[in-house]
């Protein structure tokens, strides 16, 4: 094959010895299903008709929710990448890199809540990947306009000056120094410098030292002036407002990037905007997010500029990996099932759901455009979310990114990448004159301008870098105008009238984000869970959204049951409380067992038993983390879910906006805001009831 029609990746299927028996099970597990229900309905019991009934109509659901989760589980796979390939064709030493330029987007909104020492990690670990460095910029969004998070920003810019070059000489894994220095590992492994041991010292005396300064600044926060933060030119700080504050940018590393220690160029620092860079590919973070592998985006790129796929790819999901847990997670908060049995399965048919962090974005498809067309350049519908392809970059053991194990504030902006039915943009991509702005375009005529501000707001510079295929600032536009035009782009008011949170982008109003950390990871499963009740109460429901843009049936099911599950929690709670009834009252759900009906149970009972252990031997899931999952399935289904289910509800068809909080306070304003604030020890009390219970029927 050519060279440069050589794949830059590849799937890898899951061997048929592990597998075909997996599947077998799965029909055979079906069929002794419908033996199964049919014995149940066809065999009531008079003297405990209620209870029979009940049972019957949860078995069913429990039956359906069964195949909503198993059936995207048939085609699971792997994923391999060339990165030498990639080398050889995009990154040759001693030449110009033609890699992609990546824009790197970090979230955070409350410091005191979100510690600025994280933040400064995620950051870190992003300004020292191994990739070109004018190739990446950092966009730290702040939308809490915190001085604390600008101070600890500036101590970050500085000691990534010398923290970078460090990584890079000695080839550093993790590039986050919280999490490299904590490593009980050799790190001495591999390494032959004989000046490392005396500059690792040093830097880690240098890191220390720095982490002091971050502990200053947030222990001078901890005593805002009544009048407010002020400025070093006396004038007060625009961010004192949290709720309503101008836009602010502030560029740590400039438009070069800066320099380090050693004079070598740094990758760029923002605080805020897109218009200034245009990258054509992004990667969103959580503050609390750092990159473990420094080749993380190199992986992307394998997709990304593949010659075969890569102009159909939409966007790159990276699995989770999580710092900071018991050793026996307790409360299953690695979700490994979720990242190496589900996401596997979905990356097999048509990709993987978006998990709100970690993901390498192709912008034109988080923009709403279609994927370019091969042959024609004719206009066609933009339902393009079905229609990219997807990728869930799992490459076995190599381990994208740990997530740390701090409290996350509530967020904003949310949710997964969705796309109307119908609407298409002026241009496909083909027809946009890569580099030109709108006005000059020869089929300037035929944009329609009012459309193009519909969609994504009064800014001719920003609906004009939109359709940039490849990205990249206007030719005709200065550093000066550009800055000016980004402030106006993260003003608060720029979304409104427009389809921003609604049809581009990411999709705003839900509360779907990580709470972690003990007990509180059933916090965690609540907000998720009512994400997916306000997902199944909107116009994107899977359930009636999409429809003849391609979305494949086995897919569907996926989205559906990440949606549906937390109405699961009502026939769980029920189900959970027939043994205890059923012991207190000497009436029972079934009637006195046939050999023949016996012979059903126990087939189903083994078949049970027996997907698990092929699903974790297909997978490579150990037992422990398997059976956490299946235990806090339980545990959430009959606390978090319901909760959720309950606040989903108000919200919909009362109107009542509930909230929850892990701390004791309330709202600041809302003289009743105690009255619909969850506290996370209200989640356990069904859990504990259902055990209290059933405890007394034994």
């Amino acid at each position: 094959m050519d060279e440069a029609r050589q794949p830059l990746s590849r799937k890898v299927p899951i061997p048929s010895s592990k597998i075909n028996p997996y599947r077998m099970v799965i029909i055979i597990r079906l069929m002794v299903l419908g033996f199964f229900f049919h014995y149940r309905v066809m065999h009531p019991v008079p003297d405990a008709f209620a209870l029979w009934l009940i049972s019957v109509i949860c078995e069913i659901w429990f039956a359906m929710s069964w195949i909503l989760d198993q059936f995207p589980k048939w085609l699971p796979i792997e994923r391999e990448t060339y990165l030498d390939r990639l080398t050889l064709r995009f990154d040759k030493e001693g030449q110009s890199s033609l890699l992609a330029p990546v824009d790197f987007f970090v979230s955070t909104v409350d410091p005191l809540k979100e510690p600025p020492l994280v933040t400064a990690n995620t950051v870190l670990s992003i300004l020292a990947v191994d990739y070109p460095v004018d190739k990446i910029s950092c966009y730290v969004s702040d939308d809490g306009a915190a001085m604390l998070t600008f101070e600890a920003l500036s101590e970050t810019s500085e000691f990534a000056k010398k923290w970078v070059p460090f990584c890079k000489k000695y080839s550093i894994e993790p590039r986050a120094p919280e999490w490299y220095f904590l490593q009980k590992i050799d790190y001495l492994k591999d390494k032959v410098a004989p000046n490392f041991v005396r500059e690792r010292r040093a830097m880690k005396r240098e890191y220390e030292e720095f982490k002091v300064r971050i502990n200053a600044l947030v222990a001078k926060a901890q005593k805002v002036p009544e009048e407010g933060w002020t400025m070093q030119d006396g004038t007060p700080w625009p961010g004192n407002n949290v709720r309503d504050h101008p836009g602010m940018i502030q560029v740590f590393l400039g438009q070069s990037g800066g320099h380090d220690i050693e004079g070598n160029e740094l990758p760029r620092l923002v605080r805020v905007s897109a218009v200034l860079t245009n990258a054509p590919y992004l990667l969103n973070l959580d503050c609390d997010h750092y990159i473990n592998n420094s080749k993380a985006i190199k992986e992307a790129m394998c997709f990304m500029m593949d010659p075969l796929i890569g102009k159909k790819v939409c966007y790159v999901q990276f699995p989770q990996r999580f710092d900071g847990i018991d050793r026996h997670d307790r409360y299953a908060n690695r979700n490994v099932v979720f990242f190496d049995i589900n996401m596997k399965g979905l990356d097999g048919i048509q990709g993987p759901i978006y998990v709100g962090t970690g993901c390498v974005f192709r912008r034109q498809a988080l923009y709403g455009y279609d994927a370019p067309k091969q042959k024609s350049l004719h206009r066609g519908p933009a339902n393009c979310w079905p229609k990219w392809c997807i990728c869930c970059c799992c490459f076995g053991d190599r381990k994208s990114k740990k997530k740390t194990m701090k409290p996350k504030a509530e967020k904003k902006k949310r949710s997964f990448f969705k796309r109307a039915e119908n609407q298409s943009p002026a241009y496909t991509l083909g027809e946009i004159e890569e580099g030109a702005p709108v006005a000059e375009n020869e089929k300037a005529g035929i944009v329609n301008q009012e459309k193009l501000e519909k969609k994504f707001g009064q800014s001719s510079v920003f609906v004009a870098s939109t359709l940039l295929e490849n990205g990249g600032t206007l030719k005709s536009a200065s550093p000066a105008s550009l800055l000016k035009e980004a402030i106006h782009v993260i003003s608060c008011g720029y979304e409104d009238k427009t389809d921003w949170g609604k049809e581009i982008g990411w999709i705003y109003g839900s509360v779907t984000e990580d709470i972690l950390t003990g007990l509180r990871c059933i916090a965690m499963v609540l907000r998720w869970a009512l994400g997916s009740v306000e997902i199944f109460f909107s116009n994107h429901c899977p359930l009636w959204y999409g429809y003849g843009g391609g979305l494949k049936c086995l897919e569907r099911f996926s989205y559906i049951n990440s949606i549906v599950y937390p109405f699961t929690s009502i026939p769980l709670l029920a189900y959970c409380t027939l043994p205890a009834i059923c012991l207190l009252t000497g009436k029972f759900i079934t009637p006195e067992l046939t050999n023949v009906a016996s012979l059903w149970f126990m087939a189903l009972f083994i078949c049970i038993f027996a997907t698990g252990i092929l699903e974790m031997r297909w997978s490579g899931v150990g037992i422990d983390d398997w059976w956490r999952n299946e235990q806090f399935w339980v545990i959430g289904g009959v606390s978090s879910h319901l909760f959720a289910l309950f606040q989903g509800l108000l919200k919909v068809i009362a109107g009542i906006d509930t909230s929850f909080t892990v701390t004791s306070k309330g709202g600041d304003d809302e003289e009743f805001s105690e009255l619909y604030t969850f506290k996370w020890t209200t989640l356990l009390i069904p859990p504990t009831s259902l055990l209290l219970l059933n405890s007394l029927g034994w």
